[in-house]
């Protein structure tokens, strides 16, 4: 319940701070003296947007702040949830600035404006005479039946399970369109793959394979250089290798007279060995060189395929082609996957689709049960506010599709006189009537709801006298269990109040400020009478205002 209300500079309010019961609360006022500015605070601290032109002194910031009493309605969750300090009396207070810059706060935790209105749905429900038109809404229907059928839990439930069931059918979408993508090139990736495949390529043997085609393609060149470079080092007179030996010769007899020698003859042993090495080589590739033809060929062919390839894949490297290769290969193998993970996401759409129906069965037939409930309310309550004979007739048609709440489809039919044909709510119901079926509504919601706060704002239009009386009776009644209030032009409403609250304008320094005072005994009586006959106040309206506050 709301506990208190604390407003500084804004609209026509300077500064009011006001504390309130449980029970039921009247607030009365002539016709622009400033309920509707009570109402513009409310909505503020309960996330409404704000701009500067709620603040009173455009120069300094508007202050709202409300307190209300929580310990009963289990909201320990959502302050976990959102990481806020939890308190039995929650503090909740909205800042416009100067500059047009607003803030909010929770047990003065600054928190966003969704924050703010998600915990408003827990705390207080303002009805406006324009909310009546609402009953015509299916949304609203059927948070009406759900109410009373004591569906949430399931619904939620439902609702969480939906959530999946949606995420796999745009998974399962999503990987459709990747399939169609893939198949669509399959047959030429395969194609692509297994010529590569063919091809048995390998790293580096491009190198090796245009080495070993130079070798053969000059074969005779080779040899013929091959065989002369081995004459001239072995030809037995004036071969270089027998004049090395020569040389050795020569030398090494020199060598024991100096250094310099001695270095030579080491030079000239090495330059033998090493010669003589070469001699040998020579000898080897002269006997390995050969002519293959067939050999020449598949080297040729090999080649030739390896040039292809690179250049249908424009590239100019083996190492390149394998990575193509590992690609395509890549490509071939995700459609086989892709096939797997549909098939896996088709099950988890059937298993959400059973446990989906279960559940909207669950909550069809948790509807069915409290649809007679809810008409049999709606006209025990309706019958003393004049509507003896309205009737209802709820119905509901389930649909294959599943929606938000359900698989359900509702009509929210109506007769408000005998003998008359069921028609559309919306279409039917006047707007008196209108006003009635929505306290009716709201009555019988209050047995159900946790809702701690409810206020109506003149609900009462278009209804007088002994119906007026009956909708007193039935705002006191919703007030055992539940703070209410109703702002009120009826007097016969305006009595059955526990507290009674008047909204007034003043003049002080040429400024209009509107005021908000807790009415004693004898002032109710006064106001009351007011209501009765005007400013002008008979002593059969201070009587009859005593009657009605008894």
């Amino acid at each position: 319940m709301i506990v208190s209300l604390s407003i500084e500079n804004f609209a026509l309010i300077e500064k009011l701070s006001v504390r309130f019961s449980d029970g039921f609360t009247v607030i009365t006022g002539e016709t622009g003296a400033g309920k509707s500015i009570l109402l513009g605070a409310l909505g503020l601290v309960l996330g409404k947007r704000a701009d500067l032109s709620s603040l009173k002194n455009k120069e300094e910031k508007c202050i709202i702040e409300a307190h209300f009493q929580i310990k009963n309605y289990d909201l320990q969750s959502f302050f976990e949830a959102n990481d806020l300090d939890y308190e039995e009396e929650t503090i909740i207070r909205r800042e416009i600035l100067p500059s047009g810059k607003s803030r909010a706060f929770i047990n003065d935790t600054p928190v966003n404006l969704n924050e703010l209105q998600e915990l408003s749905n827990f705390l207080l429900d303002i009805h406006s005479q324009h909310q009546t038109q609402e009953l015509s809404d299916d949304v609203v229907q059927f948070q009406i039946i759900d109410s009373v059928a004591s569906n949430w839990e399931v619904i939620s439930q439902y609702t969480s399970q939906l959530k999946q069931y949606k995420k796999h059918n745009s998974d399962l979408k999503l990987k459709n369109e990747l399939l169609d993508s893939l198949m669509k090139e399959q047959d030429y990736n395969a194609f692509l793959l297994e010529e590569l495949l063919l091809a048995n390529l390998k790293s580096g043997e491009q190198e090796v394979l245009e080495s070993q085609f130079e070798k053969l393609n000059n074969v005779e060149f080779i040899n013929e250089n091959l065989l002369k470079s081995l004459s001239i080092a072995n030809e037995e007179q004036y071969g270089v290798l027998q004049n090395l030996k020569e040389i050795k010769i020569s030398i090494q007899k020199i060598a024991p007279f100096s250094v310099e020698f001695n270095t030579l003859n080491e030079r000239i042993s090495s330059l033998l060995i090493e010669f003589d090495d070469i001699e040998k080589e020579l000898t080897r590739l002269t006997e390995s060189v050969f002519s293959n033809p067939e050999e020449l060929e598949a080297t040729n062919e090999k080649l030739q395929m390896i040039y292809s390839l690179q250049k249908k894949h424009q590239v100019n490297s083996v190492d390149e082609l394998l990575e193509i290769q590992n690609n395509l290969d890549a490509k071939v193998i995700s459609v086989v996957t892709l096939e797997s993970e549909i098939s896996f996401i088709e099950n988890q759409i059937s298993e959400s689709e059973i446990i989906l129906n279960d559940l909207a069965f669950t909550i069809h037939e948790n509807r069915e049960v409290a649809i007679p409930i809810l008409t049999n309310k709606l006209s025990l309550i309706l019958e003393p506010l004049g509507m003896a004979n309205a009737r209802f007739d709820i119905q509901l048609t389930s649909k294959e599709a599943f929606y938000a709440n359900g698989k359900d489809e509702i009509q929210f039919l109506f007769s408000a006189n005998k003998g008359s044909d069921f028609g559309l709510l919306k279409k039917i119901a006047s707007g008196g009537e209108m006003s009635r079926i929505m306290l009716a509504v709201k009555s019988v919601l209050s047995e159900y709801s946790k809702l701690p706060t409810i206020l109506f704002d003149e609900i009462d239009t278009g209804v007088s006298g002994e119906i007026a009386h009956k909708m007193g009776e039935i705002m006191k009644q919703m007030s055992l269990n539940m703070q209410v209030f109703a702002i009120t032009h009826l007097p016969q409403i305006a009595g059955k109040g526990k507290e009674h609250f008047k909204v007034f304008k003043v003049i002080t320094e040429n400024q209009t400020q509107s005021e908000l005072k807790l009415l004693a005994k004898e002032e109710r009586v006064i106001e009351i009478a007011q209501m009765l006959s005007g400013s002008t106040i008979s002593e059969s309206a201070l009587n009859h205002a005593k009657e009605l506050l008894n």
